[in-house]
Formats: structure tokens, C-alpha cells, sequence
């Protein structure tokens, strides 16, 4: 059977499937690092593009392949085609006196644009540009995402000189989902806002096309190595995927179904049948990979909480979670509010993390280990509750990412959570989103891939332990 690939570009690494088109098989994989920090030089994505295409085995024998990548990151392109500055990422919170600036000046721009700007989304990052580095700006030709960008290069396009096609700024291209995170497109109309765009950059620019569901991009260009690495000529390209509408095309997620994710960053997201706007801006209305809407609340942290109070115990993982289930459901009190690294929802970037309720009972190991569990669901919790009123009726929660291997998280989530939690085996949901793009982009049909699942635990909520969250959460 035909082969295609799924391409996850995301903050940490860039991990790449081989896929058989019809089944869905993993045949083999690749992976790479990317750098750390908050702003990156988009060649270090492509490198690590073409070292995990190498890990991976190569194209050769490929038929289609999309890209899935890293929501928001602003990528500013001169009329050459390269690259003005190193990319700001969605983590990155130095715009949020811009996002507040876009705010006032467009009082409308829920409606407008289904998002309320926040310091993750790219038009507020671009008015920082033009507020702190105004000949930057004044330079910018064409402003894209990171997903837009590697497929654009994967094309053949890029800086003069160094890409067999060039810098045609015009043949970048994008989708609906990658567009929605913008703060500059518009999910319910499906156009660029160019007035919004003017205000956040200082002028216009040229930006991605929106490619529909199963659109082809293009094909890849012949390139001899790049790298040290060769790129077949002619493999059909899809459209790609932001990472969260790539991840629910990964699961196969449908309506009634909500995706929570515990990676670097924790998000909540339903299958919608129309758009959301959410004026408090908690809910982000986006738009998914299959012509639908992906309503959608992320928090800042999520499975790094429990990184970093395992570390401030001295235990691994899956020591932490041993002592989490040690002690009783609500932590005795014990309540975590997660914003090590301020918090996009809610929306505060400069806040910190706060333990409340420490007494000579409950501050212990066991009592703190639970305690960050459960202050990391309950923050996700508070988003779902929102997410949910812009959705079908949830049968089932979908609880994927690194944190989502705890055997502890998973018997906390159920008490945390009032519906029916699924947890999937591990896998890269994000790249197999992707992969099954390209299966669609290639045969015309979205193909049916089945997913496994690891755990189903019984629904055993317990009301406290979001009743004392929720009453620190007032003070």
C-alpha cells in the first residue's frame, strides 16, 4: 500500500511518521531537537526537519506527506524571502501590552476574528514588532506560521539562493486551522481581517492562501543535499495542521468528543459544529482540519507542573505519582494554582504559583505531590467547563499527552472530571493527524484509522477537590 507522512514541527522536537495509507501503521519514525527558548531561527526547524526525514528513512518511497506544527509563532519574511528575525513562539509572553493595545483599539475583534488577543497569538506579536523593533517591521514582506513556512520549503521556495524556487511569497499557504490562531482571520467568514493585520504590523503584507480540507499545497521540489539530506521531487503536500486540530484528526475525534492534552502547554479543545466567540476570551474560537470548529482553552502550564515539583522532591515521575495516590482525594486542603509561567487562561501573564492551605498535616510529600496533580486538572477543568458550552453534549473526554502516561494523573483526572475519561496508548497523535491529511490529500478519502486505548477508568468524581480550587481561585 502507498506510504505517506505525518510531520509533527513542534515546540520541543520534530517528530515524523511513516504511515501506511490505508491502516494507519506506524512503519518506522524519525525524530530531532529543537532549540530551547522562546524565540527560535525558523532554519533551526528546517535542519531539524531534514535530520528527522533522515532518521526516518528517508522519501523515497513516499506518496503524500503534511506538516502539523507549534500554533502562533511569528514568522516575518523580507521581499527575498528570508527570514528578518528569529520567530517569537506562542510561549513567548513579551506582547502582552500589544495584545491589550489590540484589544482597545478593536473592541470587536471576538467577533471579528473568534479569538480575543492574547500574547500566544500572532497579530499581537507583530504589533510588538512594530513597537519595539520599527525597522523590523517596516522590512516585513510576507508574515507566516512555522507550519506554513516548512511546507513553503519543503515546495522548493525560499531565501534567494538557497531554495531552488525562490522567494515567491505569494505560493506560501496555510489552513483554517493554522489561520484561526492569527487573531487576524476570521473562522466565520473565512477571510484575512487586513484591517486588524495593518494595525498589528504597521502596513500590509502578504499572507499564507487558506488552503480547504484535503487541499493539496503542491508537490515537494527536488532538493540534492540540503542539509546532507535528499528530498524527492513530486510528493503530493497537504495542507497541514496547527498542532491541536492535527492532534483531534490524529484521534479521529468526533462530535461529543473533547481532546485534553498534557504536554508543555495543557489544552482543552471540542469538536464543534459552528464557530465559537467567546467575548471573556477564555475560549478561543477556532476553526479544525476538516472544515469544522475546534473551540479551544490553553493554560501556559500543564505537565511541566508535575517536572517541577517532582524535581523540588527529588523523584522521578513515576515516584510523584506514587505519592500523589498515597494521599486522599482533595490533598487535605492542599491547593496548587499552577502559574509558574504566568497563565494565558486565564489571562495572566505576570502571575505566579501560590500553594494555599499549608498546615503541619498537609505539607508532605505525599499531600504536595497530589496537590500538583490535581491543581493542573483543575486548571484544564475550568477551561472545559467553558469549552463545552460551544459543543455537542460531551460523551467522552480524550486525555492524550506526556502528562497522560501517569497512572496517577488518569485516576485523578476521573475524580476530577463528571464524564467518561479515554485515555489512547501513547502515541504522536499530532504527526498521525497529519499523516491521515495526506492519505486524504492523496486518495481523496479520509481513511479510517483505528486507536488503541490504554485506560478507561470509571467515573469516580469527587466535588471537593474542584470546590477548594475554585474558592482559592477567588482570593
Amino acid at each position: 500500500m502507498p506510504l505517506v507522512v505525518g510531520v509533527d514541527s513542534s515546540t520541543q522536537s520534530c517528530k515524523i511518521v511513516v504511515c501506511d495509507a490505508a491502516t494507519g501503521t506506524i512503519v518506522r519514525q524519525g525524530s530531532a531537537p529543537h532549540p530551547d527558548g522562546t524565540e527560535v531561527d525558523p532554519e533551526a526547524w528546517w535542519h531539524a526537519l531534514l535530520t528527522a526525514i533522515t532518521a526516518a528513512g528517508g522519501l523515497d518511497d513516499v506518496s503524500a506527506l503534511a506538516v502539523g506544527g507549534q500554533q502562533h509563532g511569528m514568522i516575518v519574511l523580507d521581499a527575498s524571502g528570508r527570514v528578518i528575525r528569529p520567530a517569537l513562539l506562542w510561549n513567548d509572553t513579551r506582547s502582552s501590552e500589544a495584545a491589550q493595545e489590540l484589544t482597545v483599539q478593536f473592541p470587536d475583534i471576538v467577533a471579528r476574528t473568534g479569538t480575543l488577543p492574547v500574547a500566544s497569538f500572532t497579530a499581537t506579536k507583530l504589533r510588538w514588532l512594530r513597537n519595539t523593533e520599527p525597522a523590523n517591521a517596516q522590512r516585513v514582506a510576507a508574515v507566516c506560521l512555522p507550519h506554513d513556512w516548512l511546507t513553503w520549503r519543503l515546495r522548493g521556495y525560499g531565501p534567494a539562493g538557497d531554495s531552488p524556487l525562490g522567494p515567491i511569497l505569494t505560493e506560501l499557504t496555510t489552513d483554517r486551522s493554522e489561520a484561526s490562531g492569527t487573531s487576524y482571520w476570521s473562522p466565520t467568514t473565512g477571510h484575512y481581517d487586513r484591517e486588524v493585520l495593518g494595525a498589528a504590523l504597521g502596513h500590509d503584507a502578504v499572507l499564507p492562501r487558506v488552503l480547504g480540507p484535503g487541499e493539496a499545497a503542491g508537490v515537494t521540489a527536488e532538493m540534492n543535499a540540503v542539509h546532507g539530506v535528499r528530498v524527492p521531487g513530486g510528493i503530493t503536500v497537504g495542507p497541514g495542521a496547527g498542532d491541536n486540530a492535527a492532534a483531534s484528526l490524529g484521534l479521529s475525534a468526533t462530535s461529543g468528543d473533547v481532546v485534553i492534552s498534557l504536554g508543555t502547554s495543557g489544552t482543552v479543545c471540542a469538536v464543534s459544529e459552528s464557530p465559537a466567540v467567546d467575548e471573556s476570551g477564555t475560549v478561543a474560537g477556532f476553526a479544525d482540519a476538516l472544515g469544522g470548529y475546534l473551540p479551544l482553552s490553553c493554560t501556559l502550564n500543564a505537565a511541566r507542573v508535575l517536572d517541577s515539583v517532582a524535581r523540588v522532591l527529588g523523584v522521578d515521575h513515576a515516584e510523584l505519582g506514587r505519592l500523589a495516590l498515597a494521599a486522599p482525594a482533595g490533598s487535605g486542603g492542599l491547593v496548587l494554582q499552577p502559574y509558574f509561567e504566568g497563565e494565558r487562561t486565564p489571562n495572566l501573564p505576570d502571575a505566579t504559583a501560590t500553594l494555599f492551605g499549608m498546615t503541619l498535616h498537609t505539607f508532605t510529600r505525599e499531600f504536595l505531590a497530589r496537590a500538583a496533580i490535581e491543581g493542573m486538572l483543575c486548571s484544564l477543568a475550568d477551561g472545559f467547563d467553558i469549552v463545552t458550552r460551544y459543543s455537542a453534549p460531551t460523551q467522552r473526554i480524550l486525555l492524550i499527552g506526556g502528562g497522560a502516561r501517569s497512572e496517577a494523573v488518569i485516576h485523578i483526572a476521573a475524580e476530577v472530571f463528571s464524564v467518561p475519561v479515554v485515555v489512547p496508548e501513547p502515541g504522536e497523535y499530532v504527526a498521525l493527524g497529519a499523516a491521515r491529511q495526506a492519505a486524504w490529500v492523496v486518495s481523496g478519502l479520509l481513511p479510517d484509522w483505528p486507536i488503541a486505548v490504554a485506560a478507561t477508568p470509571p467515573v469516580a468524581t469527587v466535588p471537593t477537590i474542584r470546590q477548594q480550587y475554585a474558592a482559592r481561585a477567588e482570593h
